[in-house]
């Protein structure tokens, strides 16, 4: 409970206002901490699997760094990331809530940006 108070406390001031919903483990103390902090009208879910989507935004990442059994610097980590995110984002575009895109155009754009890719490599090498 110590804990708990002074991190959700700082989590909304990081974020700069009260959530609607709360996500966490289901530690015993946070429901209280949650009330105490964040007031009676925040919804508190407990479930590892709502956690999910976070999770897997990283894992990409992950699969690149154990290999190298992690990065040697903060420096090497925030550039790799940096550069991970730019190619991530430009290969994969994100698509508005909602809209439905077929499983053909998504690949069409991804081979699309591919061979623009590797036209800008050869071109600098």
């Amino acid at each position: 409970m110590d804990a708990a108070k002074p991190f959700f406390k700082q989590a909304v001031a990081v974020v700069g206002h009260t959530p609607e919903t709360v996500t966490t483990d289901g530690h015993r103390s946070y429901p209280r901490a949650i009330r105490e902090t964040m007031g009676n009208d925040v919804v508190h879910r407990t479930n590892t699997y709502l956690k999910n989507r976070l999770e897997q935004d990283h894992r990409g990442i992950k699969q690149r760094y154990y290999p190298m059994r992690g990065f040697g610097t903060i420096e090497a980590a925030a550039r790799f990331c940096c550069a991970y995110d730019e190619l991530r984002n430009y290969l994969r575009p994100c698509r508005t809530m909602g809209e439905v895109v077929s499983l053909l155009e998504q690949r069409q754009t991804f081979l699309q940006r591919m061979a623009a890719l590797q036209t800008v490599i050869q071109a600098a090498s």
